[in-house]
């Protein structure tokens, strides 16, 4: 835990940023309740995250120093592992605000205070990408209403924008317990349980603003047995016609990443840009059914009355909780950059 540069504040309101046509404004809404997630019960074992001090166990030494693991110091339940995630997109944070000189604020649909925020102009109206993570699990309920929906496509029509939606993994659909078992072998995390369903915000978005996608299970990504590096991203360079992925090879590593599934037959309505090697080692049902790579990256193109981009990208793809290389940083810089 390294010491902040500046002071840290708590119960700020959002200063709005100005505009600037060379300093693209970005912000990240996290789809969740923080309540509703740190209140889960621990001793239930489906569809919630990890207490810090199951973290600590599973990854050991890991976490033990005093700043981890003094209860005095961090909380040691589910909130303590809720609070690693704004660790972790810190960074990004950072990076994006030394190259675009502004801010990147963090928004959550429901804070730690109760505070709730639903995607408004309080939101939208001084950003131009808008990344929404959506790390709530289904079982909490976050649902886009009409107004937000409507705010979205309000925002879409404005010439710039982007929207970065990013619905986490969808692990043990099945009901039969043997295929749940499969799935969590095939990923190998002690901390996910045998269902986990995450996204119905970023759902209920897609289906409201027409956006033929889902996310499906949880994949673990392919890497070099020795040197641990991720297999690069096929990629169609053809169809990236913006430059998002230019020089950009891998993202990183993550034990289970969604895969973006397209349910349209058009192929001009979303761009797979980024197709992910998938480790084979351990059997999966998608990879039985003849699957070796998985949809990574996508983009819809302004289309329209739509004058912004749709991006899909996964959240664990702007966290440092498992790394950052030269490659993500191209990557993160062609976000903040876009023209």
């Amino acid at each position: 835990m390294s010491t902040p540069k500046f002071a840290r504040t708590y119960n700020q309101n959002h200063v709005p940023r100005k505009y600037a046509p060379d300093r693209r404004r970005v912000g990240i809404y996290m789809s969740w309740s923080y309540p509703a997630e740190a209140g889960r019960d621990p001793s239930t074992l489906d569809n919630r995250f990890s207490t810090m001090t199951e973290v600590r166990r599973v990854l050991w030494p890991d976490y033990e120093a005093p700043e981890w693991s003094d209860p005095q110091q961090f909380q040691q339940g589910i909130a303590g592992s809720l609070e690693l995630f704004f660790w972790a997109f810190a960074p990004f944070q950072e990076f994006v605000g030394e190259v675009t000189g502004n801010v990147v604020p963090v928004f959550q649909r429901i804070d730690q205070a109760g505070f709730k925020l639903p995607l408004d102009e309080r939101v939208l109206a001084d950003t131009d990408t808008l990344l929404v993570f959506g790390l709530d699990h289904t079982i909490t309920g976050q649902q886009a209403t009409r107004e937000e929906i409507e705010a979205l496509q309000s925002f879409l029509k404005r010439e710039g924008t982007c929207l970065i939606l990013g619905p986490h993994h969808e692990v043990g659909v099945s009901e039969d317990p043997k295929v749940r078992d499969v799935e969590y072998h095939h990923h190998g995390d002690a901390l996910v349980p045998r269902q986990q369903r995450f996204g119905q915000y970023t759902r209920s978005v897609m289906s409201g603003l027409g956006i033929p996608v889902e996310n499906r299970y949880g994949l673990r990504p392919k890497r070099d047995p020795k040197t641990k590096k991720l297999a690069p991203l096929s990629i169609a360079q053809d169809l990236d016609t913006r430059g998002w992925l230019k020089g950009v090879t891998t993202f990183n590593f993550h034990m289970h990443l969604p895969h973006y599934a397209v349910t349209t037959d058009d192929p001009r309505a979303v761009h797979v840009l980024a197709k992910q090697p998938i480790d084979t080692s351990k059997p999966h049902p998608f990879t039985d059914a003849g699957n070796t790579e998985f949809n990574m990256f996508l983009w819809m193109p302004p289309d329209g009355d739509r004058a912004g981009d749709v991006l899909f990208a996964d959240s664990t793809i702007f966290s440092t909780l498992f790394g950052a290389d030269e490659s993500l940083r191209n990557f993160w810089r062609n976000i903040a950059t876009a023209k």
